[in-house]
């Protein structure tokens, strides 16, 4: 039997299931790590939103919540909020990935930001996994 290398999985944990029950997650998160799995705190800045939890989490990447891309950048208030969710990421060394791109506006507001990641269904819908491959060697859209 061939096993995954644990560097090619990325694990994502809600920012909520996170804050339940914070010293078992740590410490479980922790021995993620030490086995070279990279993990991801996803819908960042929608439940609980403790900014102590990041300084405890060995977490690799950011997740900014579509709630608050949907509207960017148009929303002050959300252009402001993803903004400094962007910023926090980078100054924490954290890889920040933004959820919801669906026009090329927002994709290039992200990326004025810095966002190492984008994901959305400007790029694709959804799609099943025998599918994925065909996606490999398609063209990205501009912008």
């Amino acid at each position: 039997m061939r096993l995954m290398d644990p560097r090619y999985l990325e694990l994502e944990i809600t920012e909520s299931a996170v804050m339940q029950r914070l010293r078992d997650v740590v410490r479980l998160l922790r021995e993620f790590k030490t086995m070279g799995i990279r993990l991801t705190v996803d819908d960042f800045g929608t439940g609980y939103s403790s900014l102590s939890y990041l300084t405890k989490l060995p977490i690799d990447t950011l997740k900014v919540d579509r709630s608050f891309v949907r509207n960017v950048p148009d929303n002050e208030n959300d252009a402001e909020v993803t903004q400094a969710v962007v910023a926090l990421s980078h100054a924490l060394r954290l890889m920040v990935v933004a959820e919801g791109i669906e026009t090329e506006t927002q994709l290039h507001f992200l990326r004025s930001l810095g966002c190492h990641r984008a994901q959305g269904f400007y790029f694709s819908r959804p799609v099943v996994a025998k599918e994925i491959s065909a996606l490999r060697n398609a063209p990205l859209p501009a912008g």
